[in-house]
């Protein structure tokens, strides 16, 4: 079911099964938490410092970002969410953990509610 995804691939859907069984389990907080793509902040008082990804399961992560490499390129939900990401001024590498983790929500969700793959049209029409 995870393969269905446009950009996961065998050694992507056996990490994910292997290294976070609690997937399908959890929300989408948790999840990408324990995945460690959940970004923490670093404020103390008024100082509003920069947020990063920290924690979790390194050998996961990795995976992930280099699944999420090629999911970018493929996937018509992730593409557009990076392209808009990278146009509005992000970095490269934060707009690639952002889709990792919207990749990883969709992934949770699709388990949780034991569905496959699937795009739905757009809902705009033109006018």
């Amino acid at each position: 079911m995870l393969s269905s995804v446009p950009g996961v691939g065998p050694v992507l859907s056996v990490a994910l099964l292997s290294d976070l069984p609690e997937l399908g389990r959890l929300n989408r907080r948790e999840i990408a938490a324990l995945a460690g793509v959940a970004p923490f902040n670093c404020d103390s008082g008024t100082l509003r410092g920069q947020r990063r990804i920290e924690g979790g399961r390194p050998r996961l992560r990795r995976v992930l970002y280099v699944a999420t490499l090629a999911a970018v390129r493929c996937n018509p939900v992730l593409k557009p969410f990076y392209l808009r990401l990278r146009v509005a001024g992000k970095p490269a590498k934060v707009a690639l953990v952002a889709a990792a983790r919207k990749l990883l929500t969709i992934l949770n969700a699709m388990l949780k509610t034991n569905t496959a793959w699937r795009v739905l049209p757009s809902l705009t029409t033109d006018s």
